[in-house]
């Protein structure tokens, strides 16, 4: 979203109440203010302290690069810096990312900005990419695209209408969570891509919706955990997200090793 826009701010907090299903008796009795008060910041009639705007920020749990804009529109400068993982001030969490990155290893593992695009990956990553459109792979990479375009994973994805209707859900909770329009755009784009149907169920045979890819060397098999950092005072951090994979079957998880210790090997 566009920080510049003159939408007032009592109108992106009212937005960002009825995107949370929240009435105004609701949010004001969660911030601890007069449900009268609240309507009027709503609507112009009051204009909030930054006290205040952070407070509702927070209750409404707007990301901070939104509450930024919430900041500015009341008035404000932005609280919450929005560095490069290149800056000196972020070698730290660039450190961390990595070590989690390597420490992986022989799974693959990836780190992702806001919209999916990739970030950084370990030395297993190329191994799920097998098979995609060189197109697809020039930087940046979107992975969502990667996995899901007919030239990218989805011709090698055995469980194609599972793991689409799963990726196609978790990006619609971001959306309803985030209002951004840029992946709003994107869930409409992978949507129209050719495939099976979105409400196909999955399996019942497993806890979590497994990727089960046909590669050159077989077919493997994994889950996927999400980690974020925990308490990010940086735009940039608070939109960054870790994908690990796992092996989900002992065949897979034998292979990697191979694979890791053939490379070993070479070097």
């Amino acid at each position: 979203m566009n920080t510049a826009t003159a939408v007032p701010v009592g109108t992106l907090l009212r937005d960002w109440r009825l995107r949370r299903r929240l009435s105004q008796l609701d949010l004001a009795g969660e911030a601890e203010i007069s449900t009268r008060h609240l309507s009027f910041v709503e609507t112009g009639r009051a204009a909030p302290s930054r006290e205040m705007v952070l407070r509702l920020a927070n209750r409404l749990d707007v990301p901070l690069r939104e509450r930024n804009r919430l900041l500015v529109a009341a008035g404000f400068a932005p609280m919450y810096g929005e560095r490069g993982l290149d800056e000196p001030a972020m070698a730290a969490a660039r450190q961390a990312i990595d070590l989690v990155l390597k420490g992986h290893e022989p799974y693959p593992a990836l780190a992702v900005d806001r919209h999916w695009t990739l970030v950084s990956y370990n030395r297993a990553v190329p191994l799920l990419m097998a098979g995609a459109a060189p197109a697809l792979l020039q930087p940046p990479v979107n992975v969502l695209r990667l996995s899901l375009h007919p030239d990218g994973l989805a011709a090698h994805i055995v469980n194609l209408a599972a793991w689409r209707a799963h990726v196609l859900e978790r990006l619609r909770q971001q959306v309803v969570a985030s209002g951004d329009d840029e992946l709003s755009a994107l869930a409409d784009e992978l949507r129209s891509y050719p495939g099976p149907s979105d409400d196909e169920p999955a399996s019942n045979q497993h806890v979590v919706v497994p990727l089960v890819l046909d590669t050159p060397d077989g077919r493997l098999s994994f889950i996927s955990t999400t980690t974020v950092f925990g308490t990010p005072v940086d735009v940039t951090l608070s939109e960054l997200a870790l994908e690990t994979f796992f092996p989900a079957d002992a065949t897979t998880a034998d292979h990697l090793q191979r694979l890791a210790g053939a490379a070993r090997a070479r070097h």
